[in-house]
């Protein structure tokens, strides 16, 4: 049996959520994480002391949120490594398979769009980023105006039905 299958059995046999149970071990090595959020990615660093996560942040699945850069060894005989905190504002979406480098600071209210690079700060709230490098593309105000016929919610109870309401409203899907 995994290790990860194992700690969902005894977690379950604990009534906790695995979730909460990561969070918790990441705010005990440093990070610096907001109430309500979920993060769905593994966030190994070396640094965890330097990164800050706003309330109500969700981090998608395969984030990389990287704290040290060790290319400096190649350019500096006196040194090893650049070095830079993370700081992730509330409300924020980062999308899956991004990655966040040394230094960057994200404003609150931003959607990071999948599979993005962030190699610089974005300190205007409100704003969409996507690409690599990422940039901006829109705004939260424009998602929110462009899909809201497209929304589904999960919540509560309705999560048991999640397949059923997906597969009985194809006219809410998304089509680009």
């Amino acid at each position: 049996m995994q290790l990860r299958s194992l700690k969902r059995f005894f977690l379950k046999l604990l009534r906790k959520d695995l979730m909460q149970f990561d969070i918790e071990g990441y705010r005990k090595s440093g990070m610096k994480i907001g109430g309500g959020c979920r993060i769905f990615s593994r966030l190994n660093t070396d640094e965890p002391y330097l990164i800050e996560i706003g309330d109500r942040t969700t981090i998608s699945t395969g984030v990389s949120l990287i704290t040290h850069d060790n290319s400096a060894i190649k350019v500096f005989s006196s040194g090893t490594d650049f070095v830079g905190e993370i700081k992730i504002g509330r409300d924020c979406f980062i999308g899956a398979n991004t990655t966040i480098l040394p230094g960057v600071s994200i404003a609150p209210n931003v959607i990071v769009g999948a599979g993005s690079v962030v190699t610089k700060s974005f300190l205007t709230a409100g704003v969409v980023i996507a690409g690599n490098p990422a940039r901006i593309v829109g705004s939260v105000s424009s998602v929110r105006e462009k899909y809201s016929d497209n929304v589904f919610d999960f919540s509560g109870e309705r999560r048991k039905q999640k397949k059923d309401i997906i597969l009985n409203n194809p006219e809410r899907y998304i089509k680009k």
